[in-house]
């Protein structure tokens, strides 16, 4: 038996949850169906090496993931097929970013988590956050 402890996830309106897998240095896709079980889960993105992996996940409202990079000091950002779109690197010499939400009254502003300085870290991003993400 495998058993799975992810630290991150995601869903979206197509139905679908992301995990992180931070050990496994990537993120998976996992279909959810109407009909019961999930669907097939695949790898949606593979993180360069480093000394951890994906943790932390949120999702914009232009179906945008956001990854944080918890053994490479940053967060990146894909678009719904996988592409990378941003590198966004931690100004800290910390290189443990670990979890991100979005907030403001408008919901544009990225909050994330570095771990090793105990910093909290905000930018402002094009498209507001979901209402439906939990990590």
């Amino acid at each position: 038996m495998l058993r799975l402890r992810p630290t991150g996830g995601a869903t979206t309106e197509r139905k679908a949850l992301y995990v992180a897998m931070t050990r496994g240095n990537g993120v998976w896709r996992l279909p959810l169906r109407d009909d019961g079980p999930i669907g097939k889960v695949g790898l949606f993105v593979a993180l360069a090496g480093g000394v951890s992996g994906a943790d932390g996940l949120a999702l914009d409202e232009a179906g945008n993931l956001f990854v944080c990079d918890a053994g490479n000091g940053c967060v990146w950002v894909f678009d719904r097929h996988g592409v990378p779109l941003w590198r966004l690197r931690s100004p800290t010499e910390g290189r443990t970013l670990t979890n991100l939400a979005f907030g403001g009254p408008d919901r544009r502003t990225l909050y994330m988590t570095e771990s090793a300085t105990g910093s909290l870290l905000t930018i402002q991003v094009d498209a507001p956050g979901k209402l439906c993400m939990y990590s």
